[in-house]
């Protein structure tokens, strides 16, 4: 309803199927008073039944005609920054910022009735503003638009006026219910399933099991930023899982799953039972082989405490990486400032080659050599020496002896499936868990999801992918526990993703393996650019640097069912990207 409040009245039907306390309430309009003071602010109080009188404040925000269908423009109300949306003829208002990372939303990509943010492809419902896709937790809040005499008003709650995401509404732990939902794993996959279940009415126990010491953090961060505080990065509150009844037992370890008896074996010698499980263990750093990978000084970045210890033993000290791809590149971008000296062995001719191509592999290889990040591709590790059992040098194939403090490996990862060894859940030949797109396994009641899975990419005709985004792992998550609550949901997700150098993100979505072209927009070495993957005619990815919200804007239209010609890519005019 437009313009209207809304109150609660208590139902006399049947009940629903979930509340979250008190009995089940059906909603009432309430219709609010419009009083247009100065500046076209106004007080809006209205007395609702049952509850104590409340203030909104309202905006004047635009004239009727302002906005034309699938636009959006950002308008203040109060101290309050709104994005105001018209789509079908009607105008809505939600919050103004990523619930991810604050990111402006007017900057990023309209398509239909949801906005995608420009930075990291979280979309939102500009109608309600829920999530509907990653990354990210929380809804933006919405509020109450009415068009009077050609005029666009907009009402916030003034209680309320200052938040900027809100929490999905979401049931607790009904403790005479004895079914049990068991996650393995404290990743991203594993939170967000715990929060679809309790957003949909379960109200069944969940336990969360998580070898790491913290309750699901912000891992993207630790190759970013390595030396940040543990409580800056926690995705959630102690209270939060507290309020919710999501138990999470940090520092253990699954061992073992017996499908057959439903239960899991942990490290302690623990049987925990289970109705329903989830795998969503994630990938281990592959650790180096040569020799000497086993002297003090040579890193993996697995952990919080594996980033704080790195940041810490680099400090005025020659660091050396090995490995030119995502988690290489960011240490290294990261340890520029702050090592004495930064060096990074890659096994391509440039940084990213295989993924990004080696135009881009490049120009991000001159942007860190900028800063004094020696490179040396083309070159592999024969050798680490030691002296007093601590590194002292790095030997490479090509004789070349690089001094070193610290040794940090970047060489690619292991999917966590070991313990699955005798429990009959299908796993590929790399050992990632195989799942469909309702992120079944091959055992009734096992699901997977996250870095962990093999999963069907519907953008390409459900050929089966591994795919280590943050993103995904929150859709598998989500996808995993409707699926649980026999809701059928498959996984239509678009890969995007992100990484950061010195400060400047270059954006991708897709999935570009087995590209044979790429098509650039905007000119690498000005480090602005778009660039288009080609695969058999068709654009399968994208990446750009400094030209959101083009990566932003593909996403949707590859989600929405797009297929993006080449010849479209080719062409000058742009326009069907709203660039």
């Amino acid at each position: 309803m437009v313009g209207g409040g809304w109150s609660s009245r208590r139902s006399t039907g049947a009940p629903a199927a979930c509340h979250v306390g008190g009995p089940p309430t059906e909603l009432v309009p309430v219709l609010p008073t419009f009083v247009l003071g100065e500046n076209g602010y106004s007080m809006n109080r209205h007395q609702e039944p049952g509850q104590s009188e409340q203030e909104e404040v309202t905006g004047l925000v635009c004239q009727e005609d302002d906005l034309k269908d699938g636009q959006m423009k950002e308008v203040t109300v109060g101290d309050q920054n709104v994005l105001l949306v018209r789509t079908h003829g009607q105008y809505s208002a939600v919050g103004s910022k990523c619930s991810h990372y604050n990111a402006p939303l007017v900057k990023g990509a309209l398509v239909g009735d949801r906005v995608r943010c420009p930075f990291h492809g979280a979309c939102f419902n500009v109608r309600t503003g829920d999530i509907e896709e990653y990354p990210g937790l929380d809804c933006l809040p919405s509020y109450k638009v009415k068009v009077e005499d050609g005029k666009v008003y907009v009402s916030i709650n003034k209680k309320t006026i200052m938040l900027t995401k809100r929490v999905k509404e979401m049931c607790s732990l009904a403790p005479d219910i004895k079914h049990t939902i068991l996650l393995i794993g404290g990743g991203p996959a594993s939170l967000v399933c715990a929060e679809t279940l309790r957003q949909n009415c379960y109200q069944g126990r969940i336990i969360m099991v998580t070898k790491d010491t913290l309750p699901p953090f912000d891992k993207p961060k630790l190759s970013k930023a390595m030396n940040l505080d543990s409580s800056s990065i926690l995705l959630r509150s102690s209270d939060f899982y507290q309020q919710y009844g999501i138990e999470v037992w940090t520092q253990k370890e699954v061992v073992s799953v017996n499908s057959a008896d439903k239960a899991v074996m942990l490290s302690d010698g623990i049987l925990q039972r289970y109705d329903q499980l989830l795998i969503s263990t994630g990938c281990r750093a592959r650790p180096l082989s040569c020799p000497g990978c086993d002297l003090q000084g040579v890193k993996l970045l697995q952990s919080y405490e594996d980033a704080r210890e790195i940041h810490n033993s680099c400090l005025g000290q020659k660091a050396v990486i090995i490995g030119a791809s995502f988690i290489g590149m960011e240490v290294a971008s990261f340890l520029s400032d702050k090592a004495a000296s930064v060096a990074v062995v890659g096994t391509t001719r440039y940084p990213f080659e295989r993924s990004l191509g080696p135009e881009i592999g490049k120009m991000t290889m001159q942007m860190l050599e900028e800063q004094n990040v020696k490179f040396y591709m083309d070159d592999r590790v024969t050798e680490i020496k030691g002296e007093n059992g601590k590194v002292k040098e790095v030997v490479l194939t090509s004789g070349t002896v690089l001094a070193a403090d610290v040794v940090i490996a970047g060489i690619g990862v292991i999917p966590n499936s070991d313990f699955l060894a005798g429990s009959k859940v299908e796993v590929d030949s790399r050992k990632a868990v195989i799942v469909d797109k309702f992120m079944r396994t091959s055992i009734a009641d096992i699901f997977s999801a996250g870095d962990v899975t093999s999963f069907p990419l519907a953008i390409r005709g459900d050929q089966r992918v591994n795919i280590g985004h943050w993103q995904m792992s929150q859709a598998q998550g989500r996808v995993a526990a409707l699926n649980m609550l026999n809701k059928p949901t498959k996984l239509e997700s678009v890969p995007f993703f992100w990484t950061v150098l010195l400060g400047k993100s270059v954006r991708y979505t897709g999935y570009g393996e087995g590209y044979t072209e790429i098509i650039f927009k905007g000119k690498v070495e000005e480090r602005k650019f778009l660039a288009f993957y080609i695969k058999d005619e068709v654009v399968v990815a994208a990446a750009s640097l400094m030209l959101d919200p083009a990566v932003a804007r593909l996403a949707e239209l590859m989600a929405t069912g797009h297929i993006i010609k080449k010849a479209q890519a080719q062409a000058d005019d742009l326009s069907w990207l709203q660039m």
